[in-house]
């Protein structure tokens, strides 16, 4: 768990050997194969905010939700060259700072031989891996209170790349690695940290809450009864505290209910998520009424425009530190959710009260 990498290490050795001794074919035709962890970790169990120094070097397992999936590209393990000039071929290893290997080897495509002779690349023949990075963020339910989540960089190799998108909630097993940066050979002595994860298992997907027989007994009396009107009682539930506002409150039922989703024959998807904008003097109960929503709803993320534009709170322009290239990263407004659910947003000119008259 403290040295991860050279156990890790002696582990892919030790599964190659029982391969081979079961079917020695089998195994030559692979180059490396792989283990994933999985289990009770103990303190070592952590989310992005309680990854810190002392976890550098060890096998953590994390819990968050995925914000950035990059895209899958092939990265190159072992390059064969051809000289046609001493019709010799010539291969050779790379590694880096996220391989289990304890030094990198240099980055430098080789062009020319020693002779200065060129080099023709025999791609069917050299090696090549897929390579991903997923941006994993802290659950919204466990970050504090006023504070923004905090995400880390994990790295997907091989079979692991792919089997995630945004917005679903993953638990990964990896390494928490440091990776040294150096500009014109000087460092300034803090790191850029990412996680080589080892095994990525997906967690529920839908909140399903938990009801008894009891629970629903009484549901199923409660719709039974002729001599209420359900949906004005429910209404009138919602947000017990404050009166009046029966119209807005049968609004917002509505809008925890949703719509019912379509699909054409086309493919073509029509949401039935309901969408809602409040608009009011202050101490007219909207904070309050969005209080009560978040306490609700299984999966709400409340987000506040002051301080930012209607775009950044749906899409921003971002670079790649791998590609140095600009992508579009969604917002609170564009997360994906697997439930469908959106945030809840309020935005108003005045701070928001922290008590209603």
């Amino acid at each position: 768990m403290n040295n991860a990498f050279v156990e890790l290490l002696a582990f892919q050795r030790a599964l190659k050997d029982l391969v081979a001794s079961v079917d020695a074919t089998y195994a030559k035709q692979y180059e490396e194969f792989f283990v994933g962890l999985e289990g009770s970790f103990g303190s070592k169990h952590v989310s992005p905010r309680t990854l810190t120094s002392r976890l550098l070097g060890s096998m953590v397992c994390v819990e968050g939700i995925i914000t950035k999936c990059s895209l899958v590209r092939p990265k190159v393990v072992r390059s064969v060259h051809y000289c046609p000039a001493t019709k010799k071929t010539m291969e050779r290893k790379y590694t880096d700072m996220t391989s289990l290997d304890a030094f990198p080897s240099s980055a430098i495509y080789p062009t020319k031989d020693e002779e200065n002779n060129p080099l023709e690349t025999e791609f069917g023949l050299s090696i090549y891996k897929d390579h991903q990075t997923i941006t994993v963020q802290e659950m919204p339910e466990k970050a504090p209170a006023g504070q923004l989540p905090r995400s880390v960089d994990i790295i997907l190799d091989n079979d692991l790349v792919d089997v995630v998108k945004p917005g679903d909630r993953v638990q990964v097993v990896g390494t928490y690695r440091c990776l040294p940066g150096k500009k014109g050979g000087f460092t300034s002595g803090t790191f850029r940290t990412i996680m080589i994860a080892c095994n990525v298992k997906q967690m529920s997907k839908d909140v399903s809450p938990h009801f008894s027989a009891d629970d629903v007994a009484k549901i199923r009396n409660f719709s039974q009864t002729r001599s209420i009107n359900v949906f004005d009682q429910l209404a009138r539930s919602l947000a017990p505290s404050i009166h009046g506002h029966e119209y807005i409150k049968k609004a917002i039922l509505c809008m925890l209910l949703g719509g019912v989703e379509k699909v054409l024959e086309n493919g073509s998807r029509i949401r039935g998520d309901i969408n809602i904008l409040l608009i009011g003097d202050p101490s007219v109960a909207k904070s309050q009424l969005l209080r009560y929503v978040l306490h609700t709803a299984p999966r709400a993320i409340p987000t506040t425009g002051r301080g930012s534009s209607g775009v950044g709170l749906t899409a921003a322009v971002t670079t790649d530190q791998e590609t140095v290239r600009q992508d579009v990263r969604h917002g609170p407004h564009g997360h994906p959710r697997g439930d469908g659910a959106g945030p809840r947003h309020h935005r108003q000119g005045r701070h928001p009260r922290p008590a209603q008259r």
